[in-house]
């Protein structure tokens, strides 16, 4: 006798006690008649990796010195894999020294530490200094343009292609803003004990001071970064992040023609996203979602809970709101020996057709394998009663 056969597809929807609008990376979840005037905008919910709005997100377009998050992104991974610290310093080429458009201001044959030349590209928005770390780390800047394009499609930044260490105008250097929100994500997510860099407000070298570019720091709006951009052919454009009690927005904009328009659009967008979306709690990690079959086991079923907190991010406004399904998903039965935490199921999360979220379901405890005899003698019980 075959004890068990091909097992099959188990789906249990689990009825929903509240009904929100849910939405997944890649969807937008602005009303209709909600746009920006920004020719790119993204914005994103940190917490529940949710898009609120994307208006040509996954388009290329001219990045101008939002560029430099990765240059940084470059040089804090430098920092934590031991190649340099914050105290190694880098010589100023001619190079460095020559270019022009935002400056730290280095002199050429000076040499300068890694923590200033941190500061003067985040807060002064050199293009100098960015040279000065592509060189120190690559050799020279073409080299260093090389090495972002790797890092680039190792972190899944699909829509980009760098020329240059500081977003100085060339056709094919691009980035999308949905590249950008990827890489804030990163380097909040990786360089933690770095990112403290982006909310400071200016810094002084060699004796010149320059305010923090990004005047978002100085709006009430808990925004703590990133990096601000400008160059004729690009307009006015920022990738920001702002936190507020707990809950974490990141927001591209560009192509808008002033530092002003660039200031109060991302302050609205910012504004909105924090006011008129919130996020709820579905699960607590440990939370049981339900049990699934045993075959062979100690216990005939076992249960399933997720394993970190599920957040899902909700429209407050009613007329935004549509219902969405709970949908438990595995092969059944699951043969035994199971470990607490083994990955056994997926919670499906579905909004009419459409998937929208999937969630791993892991095993809530052991479940031990029966003797040869033990499951002889369950398989007619389990035959019977329809199991």
């Amino acid at each position: 006798m075959q004890l068990l056969s091909k097992c099959k597809l188990f789906l249990r929807s689990l009825s929903i006690l509240f009904v929100v609008m849910v939405f997944a990376a890649g969807q937008v979840a602005y009303a209709n008649n909600f746009d920006t005037k920004a020719d790119f905008a993204y914005l994103y919910d940190y917490n529940t990796d949710t898009v609120l709005l994307d208006k040509n997100g996954e388009m290329p377009m001219a990045p101008s010195s939002m560029t430099k998050l990765m240059t940084l992104y470059i040089l804090f991974a430098s920092i934590e894999r031991g190649d340099i610290t914050l105290d190694t310093k880098f010589p100023v080429s001619e190079k460095a020294w020559r270019k022009g458009g935002s400056k730290m201001f280095v002199k050429e044959g000076d040499d300068i530490s890694v923590e200033d030349l941190i500061r003067g590209i985040i807060i002064q928005s050199g293009n100098d200094a960015c040279i000065v770390v592509a060189e120190g780390l690559a050799g020279s800047e073409a080299a260093f343009a090389e090495d972002m394009n790797f890092i680039a499609e190792q972190i899944g930044m699909t829509d980009s292609h760098f020329k240059n260490s500081t977003g100085w105008p060339d056709e094919e250097h691009v980035m999308s803003a949905k590249d950008l929100v990827t890489l804030s994500k990163h380097l909040i997510e990786d360089f933690p004990e770095h990112y403290k860099y982006f909310a400071e407000k200016e810094f002084t070298y060699s004796k010149i001071t320059q305010p923090n570019r990004n005047r978002l720091l100085y709006r009430n709006i808990g925004a703590d970064g990133l990096k601000t951009g400008h160059t004729e052919i690009a307009g006015y454009g920022i990738t920001a992040s702002a936190e507020q009690k707990g809950r974490r927005l990141i927001l591209v904009v560009n192509g808008l023609n002033s530092d002003k328009a660039r200031i109060s659009e991302s302050e609205r967008l910012l504004r909105h996203g924090f006011r008129d979306f919130k996020n709820i709690t579905l699960y607590k990690k440990g939370d049981i979602v339900d049990s699934a079959e045993v075959w062979g086991g100690s216990e005939k079923s076992v249960g399933l809970e997720v394993a970190e907190d599920l957040e899902m991010t909700v429209a407050k406004r009613v007329s935004q709101r549509a219902g969405v399904r709970l949908i438990v998903s595995y092969d059944s039965p699951i043969p035994a020996s199971i470990k607490k935490g083994d990955k056994l199921a997926s919670l499906i999360i579905k909004k009419e057709d459409d998937v929208i979220r999937e969630v791993p379901l892991v095993a809530a405890n052991d479940v031990n394998k029966l003797s040869f005899f033990g499951r002889f003698m369950r398989v007619p019980s389990q035959i019977f009663s329809g199991e």
